[in-house]
């Protein structure tokens, strides 16, 4: 299965970010993609009060252009995410898989909100939305009718192996990483995080990233990537607006798995301390 990941620099324009990122998903289709993943907050990117005013329901401006969208090329089409108003006043960080003909397949909320202090990436996502509360992984349909199991997750997730290694539990073989990663931790942080996620789950990873100064001052590092089981960099796209694209041997990841059955060896009794609390 070909696969791609799309990189922009999103505003605080809807129309204006919609236009572009139409553009972008037609080059990836174009090359062959059957998969496109859209970047974190791609659609309409600002400060807190930005995203809450911005904020829209899942039969908003953002899914009914995706869906069209998804729908007029043919493919499965993963909406990066968006500000979804999910009602009584919640805001949530919302992707949505849509398939071919433009249903929407999955939607997942972000679990893990990047509420940081580090020089360069200050942050509060909190002060926009709130935290989802589920794992969610779907499948897509392959032109043999065969299915692909894909986990969902986004940006600050990729810091969180517990939901890496829940989602390739349930059978994931590909997980999405929509982001806007900050360029402040991307240059030691992004590369190997993604790697690592590929490695220890032995899954493909594909990181769609947003690049540049964005609105509010807040600089996204780029670097989009697909990585294999293997944690071979098959694409990756540095610096501007564009896609990658790669193809996905899934031969080769079960034979990965075969010969190195990492996932086979655990051992879970000996786990039981992972629900305890962090230090105080």
């Amino acid at each position: 299965m070909r696969v791609a990941a799309v990189q922009c620099t999103a505003t605080s324009d809807r129309s204006e970010n919609l236009a572009a990122a139409g553009e972008l998903v037609k080059a990836a289709a174009g090359d062959g993609a059957e998969l496109v993943v859209l970047p974190e907050l791609f659609s309409l990117y600002g400060d807190a009060a930005t995203l809450r005013g911005g904020a829209e329901p899942l039969e908003g401006p953002t899914l009914t252009w995706a869906a069209g969208l998804a729908a007029r090329l043919g493919i499965w089409l993963v909406a990066g995410s968006f500000v979804e108003a999910a009602g009584t006043g919640r805001n949530h960080n919302t992707s949505v898989l849509l398939g071919p003909d433009g249903a929407a397949e999955a939607r997942y909320r972000k679990l893990h909100l990047f509420d940081v202090d580090v020089p360069g990436a200050v942050s509060r996502e909190s002060d926009a939305v709130v935290p989802g509360e589920a794992v969610v992984s779907a499948s897509l349909t392959l032109d043999d009718g065969g299915r692909l199991p894909i986990g969902m997750t986004i940006c600050y997730d990729l810091r969180f192996p517990e939901l890496y290694r829940l989602l390739s539990l349930a059978g994931a073989l590909v997980i999405v990483v929509p982001s806007a990663f900050a360029a402040a931790t991307g240059a030691d942080h992004w590369e190997v995080l993604l790697r690592a996620r590929a490695i220890e789950n032995q899954v493909f990873v594909i990181a769609a990233d947003q690049v540049g100064t964005l609105p509010g001052s807040f600089t996204a590092h780029g670097h989009s990537m697909i990585i294999d089981p293997w944690g071979t960099v098959l694409a990756e796209l540095a610096g501007g607006s564009g896609h990658i694209v790669a193809d996905l041997d899934l031969a080769a990841q079960q034979e990965i798995r075969s010969l190195l059955p990492a996932l086979a060896h655990r051992r879970p009794g000996a786990y039981s301390g992972l629900d305890r609390s962090g230090p105080t």
